[in-house]
């Protein structure tokens, strides 16, 4: 059998049609560089010239900071004579600082002339989950919204109880770490105030929402009469009594009766009238129905009590640590 003849090279230059391939002119520094041809090259220095004032260059910067030194944890280990992982305890509980300021990222490196400290009264006692009180105003949303009340969680906003068994001293510490996963429990609405919780514990949630029917809150509700030429908008005590009694007994909502509240009056004044509400189980809305089905206009609502736990003097928008023996 008779081998095929090798191509030519020449040949090549020709497409299959016939025509002569073109090849395209090859591409130069000078090109690159947007120089005409024949240019002479720039030099290296200038060519890879890179504005200094590029954010990229500062982003980077501040990346190979962070890799520069040791891990906290292992300086920390050398300097108290533990092990690396005493030492992330340590710094996780928020007992070590650094030039003077607490460090809480086991994970942080530190530079050879900064000062590492442990606090004297340092523990490896395991951290508590925390649940947070908090006096939400009016205007915030409980869970998620548009306005959180999740935002007020300043640490310059916390309140300690001046009831706290031991004072200050015996107070939760701030920790960053106390602001993450948080749950929400208890919603208020919007345009209520009082006392919200948020939690760590999946104890407390679960109870305060899976079994919030079995739970009692306290609020107080300032009412004021519907205007008509007959009460100039006064509000009258045979008819806030009567009131109070068809609040107590006698009214649905959704169609489904409702049990048995307690309600009182909790202030009187010329000017205002606030109602004390203890119930258990109430539904979002439930509240402004019940105002409006027994012939008073609602001003406001703010809840004082969940459980067992008063707000106390929790001013508007305060916050405070719950102590780990309190149960509501």
């Amino acid at each position: 059998m008779q081998r095929a003849p090798k191509p030519d090279p020449k040949s090549s230059e020709t497409k299959s049609d016939g025509k002569p391939r073109v090849r395209p002119p090859r591409t130069t520094v000078a090109d690159r560089q947007g120089l005409p041809r024949g240019s002479v090259r720039a030099p290296v220095s200038q060519a890879k010239a890179i504005p200094e004032n590029r954010p990229d260059r500062a982003k980077q910067a501040n990346i190979a900071e962070q890799k520069v030194g040791d891990r906290l944890a292992k300086r920390l280990a050398e300097q108290a004579k533990c092990s690396r992982s005493q030492a992330e305890q340590y710094i996780e509980g928020g007992w070590v600082r650094v030039d003077g300021q607490v460090i809480e990222a086991a994970g942080a490196r530190v530079l050879a002339h900064q000062k590492i400290e442990l606090d004297a009264n340092a523990s490896l006692e395991a951290l508590e989950e925390i649940t947070i009180l908090m006096h939400k105003p009016v205007g915030f949303d409980s869970g998620e919204g548009g306005n959180p009340a999740l935002l007020l969680l300043d640490p310059a906003k916390q309140s300690i109880d001046p009831n706290l068994a031991g004072g200050a001293a015996a107070a939760t510490r701030f920790l960053q770490r106390h602001f993450t996963n948080l749950t929400p429990t208890t919603p208020l609405p919007n345009e209520a105030s009082g006392l919200i919780v948020f939690t760590q514990d999946f104890r407390i949630a679960r109870k305060l929402n899976d079994d919030a029917d079995r739970v009692e809150q306290e609020c107080l509700v300032q009412v004021a009469a519907i205007p008509t030429p007959s009460n100039r908008g006064k509000l009258h005590d045979d008819e806030l009594y009567q009131a109070i009694d068809r609040l107590c007994h006698g009214l649905s909502f959704n169609g489904i009766p409702l049990p048995p509240i307690k309600v009182s009056i909790a202030q009187q004044t010329d000017d205002q009238t606030w109602l004390r509400f203890a119930f258990k189980g109430i539904r979002p809305g439930q509240i402004p129905q019940m105002i409006e089905r027994v012939g008073l206009r609602l001003m406001a609502i703010k809840r004082i009590r969940i459980g067992r736990i008063p707000m106390g003097d929790l001013a508007v928008g305060e916050w405070r640590y719950l102590p780990v023996y309190k149960r509501f």
